[in-house]
């Protein structure tokens, strides 16, 4: 469902368009009470593509871009649900336990922020827990731990960020336990990533799915004008902007790296990787850390005894030098990892000057682009093809990037740099490729002595 710009306006805002003799006419015949309720009665602040669908549906799926009022939706549902007593148990799943905690719980759409005073649920953090006045519960997991969902009964959920789960299989262990009460549902509220799980429910719409559509500018009369011509100006147009703003599922990209099929190939998501002989951190610094920057990238990755390489975590984003260097070293320590791999075509010897004052012990290799990065990709794309890459997990932004990767890559066209992609480039060239080549001219030294 997509409703007309014109007719998706909440009743707060027709109200609020009335002439001013209907409109002050209409509020004063209120009480105080009822007015005060009005507050918090989310059927005249939302806008219609806001409201549940109507129908039997089991899944609700509401798919639309950054600041449409995902989570504000996701909230409000529990809310009703709670205050009906439609629902007594109810799962709050997001990508992470930080997640969970900072958008779904407390965020500034989050549970807490959106309830009534007088019906305020009790958080106990410790255990993810919401229990409202009338008895009904929420408890919060992360898709990073989708064995804890195993068990738990429930007649409600709410899953947010469907398509940035690490671990699928989250959504199996939990559709298996929403089975109490006559009519358990659940709603899921995210930015459109083509990812499997997100193909197949759509597959579904018009049956036990229902489809909600809707873009960022569909609550431009909520957001900062500054955050719209900020977001209009850099993304609008591009193929980010066009996943991330107006909310399409996109299909791959033409002559790309790599292609969503790849990461859906029985055997290249594991659970857990085995004893691993080689880890390291690789690291593409940013050259400039400002809101408008582009992202540091930092990929751990590791060899097995089976000579394929294992993508360990994905530890990218924007960060200050001293903030990315800090976090490479945590990675560096907590990982057991015998070398940080570090580019240094932007920042030369400042780079492990910066990991240095972190840690002055930190095994540090420097590595620097002397081919563009499509030629030093391509290498690291045929280890995929060959089935000899794993990711532990998924890792949902380094998958769009290396998705949207071609050989004659476009920054401006699509919208971002490909950080994360050069970071993991470094990381298996390191690993396997440097590796392959030394091994290869070993062998040809060898062949040649003996003539």
């Amino acid at each position: 469902m997509s409703l007309d710009p014109a007719r998706d306006r909440s009743l707060a805002a027709r109200l609020a368009g009335l002439p001013a003799a209907e409109r002050d006419a209409t509020l004063s015949a209120l009480s105080d009470d009822a007015a005060i309720a009005l507050l918090h009665d989310w059927s005249l602040w939302a806008r219609p593509s806001q409201l549940p669908p109507d129908g039997p549906w089991r899944i609700w799926l509401l798919l639309a871009g950054r600041g449409f009022g995902k989570t504000r939706c996701g909230a409000e549902w529990v809310r009703g649900l709670v205050e009906s007593g439609a629902a007594r148990r109810i799962a709050l799943v997001a990508p992470t336990a930080a997640d969970l905690r900072d958008v779904m719980i407390e965020g500034e759409s989050g549970l807490l922020a959106i309830a009534p005073d007088g019906d305020r649920p009790r958080y106990e953090p410790s255990k993810r827990r919401l229990t409202w006045p009338n008895g009904a519960i929420a408890t919060g997991y992360s898709a990073d731990e989708p064995e804890r969902l195993r068990g738990p009964q429930h007649d409600a959920a709410w899953c947010d960020e469907l398509a940035a789960w690490r671990y699928p299989e989250a959504w199996d262990m939990l559709m298996l336990g929403l089975r109490l009460g006559g009519d358990p549902r659940a709603m899921v509220t995210t930015t459109p990533k083509p990812v499997r799980l997100l193909r197949e429910l759509l597959a579904r719409a018009g049956g036990d799915v229902a489809v909600t559509r809707g873009s960022t500018f569909d609550n431009k009369a909520n957001l900062a004008p500054a955050f719209l011509d900020q977001i209009v100006r850099r993304y609008q147009g591009t193929r980010l902007g066009r996943q991330e703003l107006e909310a399409e599922l996109l299909d791959d990209v033409p002559n790309a790296l790599w292609s969503r099929d790849l990461f859906e190939r029985a055997g290249l998501r594991v659970a857990s990787p085995p004893s691993l002989s080689r880890i390291v951190v690789a690291i593409d610094p940013a050259a400039t850390s400002g809101e408008g920057a582009d992202e540091t990238g930092i990929i751990v990755a590791g060899l097995g005894p089976d000579g394929h390489g294992y993508v360990l975590d994905d530890l990218s984003g924007r960060y200050a030098p001293v903030e990315w260097a800090r976090r490479a070293v945590a990675a560096y320590h907590r990982f057991a990892a015998d070398r940080i791999v570090a580019e240094v075509n932007n920042g030369g010897e400042m780079v492990a000057a910066t990991i240095r004052a972190v840690d002055a012990n930190a095994a540090v290799t420097e590595v620097r682009a002397s081919r563009g990065k499509a030629v030093r990709a391509e290498p690291v794309a045929a280890l995929y093809a060959q089935a000899r890459v794993h990711h532990v997990g998924a890792f949902a932004a380094l998958e769009d990037q290396m998705c949207a990767f071609t050989s004659d890559y476009d920054r401006a066209s699509a919208g971002m740099s490909p950080d994360r992609v050069d970071a993991l480039v470094w990381a298996m060239t390191e690993l396997m490729v440097a590796e392959s080549a030394a091994g290869w001219l070993q062998f040809y030294g060898e062949m040649a002595g003996r003539k």
